[in-house]
């Protein structure tokens, strides 16, 4: 059996034949490893694919001195479990905050009567406007503006490409804008 670090300067070397080696000795492991935080035979088969394409492309940053082979493909493959786990933490927040409709809060202190009813007069015609365009395009535009998300972000936690979240925001935005010129 060729030793785990052979494998790694192969792998660096571009040998595929190394890395199938060195998948099939530790995938399974890997794969158990994910199993007990993610649960989901998808996300533990993807955690797996994550963790040797990464090996793929730093092969060659491996370092005997810091530790072993398995420390170190053990430490991918525990970074990439976190990643997902972050990640369902994020998605998770932005579905209950969506789902629950979280109330926008004015101050109430500052604000005068008639000023009061106007805010939540167009704060009800900007709901029903909402209601009106398609939920994928709600969706980005709720998660850009009630919780002031980033576009990138926007990407990240629905997995969504960044160019598909800036084209439903603008898509979105542009329907709205129609919506409230044909009501003035």
């Amino acid at each position: 059996m060729v030793e785990a670090a052979n494998l790694l300067t192969k792998i660096a070397e571009g040998d595929r034949t190394a890395l199938s080696q060195l998948y099939d000795r530790y995938s399974r492991m890997i794969y158990a490893i994910a199993w007990k935080s993610l649960n989901s035979v998808e996300d533990c088969e993807e955690v797996v694919l994550d963790v040797f394409a990464q090996i793929w492309k730093i092969a060659d940053r491996f370092d005997s001195d810091k530790g072993s082979v398995e420390q170190w493909i053990f430490t991918l493959a525990r970074s990439r479990i976190l990643d997902r786990l972050r990640k369902f933490q994020r998605l998770n927040k932005i579905h209950e905050a969506i789902s629950t409709g979280k109330e926008i809060e004015f101050p109430t202190a500052s604000v005068d009567p008639i000023e009061a009813v106007e805010i939540l007069e167009r704060r009800q015609q900007v709901l029903a406007a909402l209601s009106r365009i398609p939920p994928e395009q709600r969706q980005v535009i709720e998660m850009a503006y009630y919780q002031g998300l980033t576009h990138t972000e926007i990407a990240a936690a629905t997995g969504l490409s960044l160019g598909t979240v800036k084209t439903r925001l603008r898509l979105g935005l542009s329907k709205l804008k129609v919506t409230f010129e044909g009501e003035s």
